[in-house]
C-alpha cells in the first residue's frame, strides 16, 4: 500500500502545483492589456469560453503581432514565421487566426522583385548597382540621360528600343546594367541579364538536354533583354545566325527593347562578326545581325577612365 499512498501524495502535489500554475497564467493572460480590450470589446463571451480558449488567448499573449517583438523576417519569433496572431468572435466563440506580418509582406515582395532580374554568369555585385550610384561625369551623362528617359517612358509603356553603349574596357558598361535592372525591377519589369562569352556556351551545352529552345523562347520573350560585351565571344557562324540573329528577329518584330554593351562600336561589331571560324567573311550575315541591334536599340558612346585599375 505504500508505493500506492506515495503516488497518490505525489499527485494530489502535483494537481495541487497545477492549479496553483493553471491561476497564476489565467490572471497574466487576463491582465493582458490587449487581451482586456479584445474581451471588453465582447462581453457576451461567457467565463467558461475564456477558460476553454485560455490557450488561445495565452498563445496571443506570447506572440509578436505585426513584428512589434521581430527586428526582421529572419529573426521572428512567433510558431508560424512571418504570421501575426489575430483574435477573432464568431457566436461568442473565441477563435485564434494568423495573417502575414509586415516584415513577411516586405521580405515576400522583396523575394518576387528579385525574381524579376534573370541572370546568365553576371557578378553578384552587379544586382546591387543603382543608379544613384553612378559618379557623373561629362562622358557619362549622356548614357545616365538616355537610361532615365526609358524608364520614364517605360514607366507607362515599355519603349521598343533599349541601348548599344560601347567603349574601352572598365568604364562600367556592365554597372550600367545592373543599375537600370533594379530600376525595372521596381516597377515591375522584368529583365535578363546575359554575358556573352558564357552565353554561347551554355548555348552550346543546351544542344545535349534538348533545353535549347526553351531557353531561346524565354530570352525572346523577357520583357527587357540585356546582352553584356558582345563581340568578346568566341565567334560562331551558328551562334550568330541560328541563336543571336534569331532571338533578335523575333524581339525586333514584337518591339521588345534591348541593351548592349561591348568594346565595339556597331561598324567594328559588324566585322568582326563577319569573321569566319573557318578563316572567311560573311559581310552579308554580319550585316543582317546589325540591322537588328539598330532595330531594338540605340547606339551611343561611352568613355572614361579605366576604374578597375582605381
Amino acid at each position: 500500500m505504500k508505493p500506492v499512498q506515495s503516488e497518490l501524495k505525489k499527485w494530489m502535489q502535483q494537481n495541487k502545483n497545477f492549479k496553483e500554475n493553471y491561476q497564476k497564467v489565467r490572471q497574466e493572460v487576463l491582465q493582458d492589456p490587449e487581451i482586456k480590450e479584445f474581451l471588453s470589446l465582447h462581453p457576451n463571451i461567457s467565463e467558461r469560453e475564456i477558460d476553454k480558449s485560455l490557450i488561445k488567448l495565452y498563445e496571443y499573449k506570447t506572440q509578436s503581432k505585426q513584428c512589434d517583438k521581430c527586428e526582421s523576417f529572419g529573426s521572428c519569433m512567433n510558431m508560424i514565421q512571418g504570421y501575426s496572431p489575430i483574435l477573432q468572435v464568431e457566436d461568442n466563440e473565441i477563435h485564434l487566426v494568423y495573417e502575414k506580418c509586415h516584415n513577411r509582406i516586405d521580405y515576400e515582395k522583396q523575394k518576387d522583385q528579385q525574381r524579376l532580374i534573370q541572370s546568365l554568369y553576371m557578378p553578384k555585385d552587379i544586382f546591387n548597382a543603382s543608379i544613384s550610384s553612378i559618379e557623373l561625369d561629362q562622358n557619362r551623362q549622356p548614357v545616365v540621360h538616355e537610361m532615365m528617359h526609358f524608364l520614364k517612358d517605360a514607366k507607362t509603356e515599355l519603349p521598343e528600343r533599349g541601348l548599344y553603349f560601347y567603349g574601352p574596357f572598365g568604364i562600367g558598361k556592365t554597372y550600367f546594367l545592373g543599375a537600370l535592372a533594379n530600376e525595372l525591377k521596381h516597377m515591375n519589369i522584368s529583365s535578363m541579364l546575359i554575358y556573352m562569352p558564357e552565353f554561347v556556351r551554355e548555348m552550346k551545352g543546351s544542344i545535349k538536354d534538348d533545353s535549347i529552345n526553351d531557353k531561346i523562347n524565354y530570352f525572346k520573350n523577357t520583357d527587357v533583354l540585356m546582352l553584356d560585351d558582345i563581340g568578346a565571344e568566341t565567334q560562331s557562324a551558328w551562334f550568330r545566325d541560328e541563336i543571336l540573329g534569331s532571338i533578335l528577329q523575333y524581339r525586333m518584330m514584337e518591339k521588345l527593347p534591348v541593351f548592349f554593351t561591348s568594346n565595339y562600336s556597331l561598324d567594328q561589331l559588324e566585322r568582326q562578326l563577319s569573321m569566319s571560324n573557318k578563316g572567311g567573311t560573311e559581310t552579308v550575315k554580319a550585316g543582317r545581325i546589325i540591322e537588328r541591334i539598330k532595330q531594338v536599340s540605340a547606339e551611343i558612346p561611352l568613355s572614361g577612365e579605366n576604374r578597375r585599375d582605381l
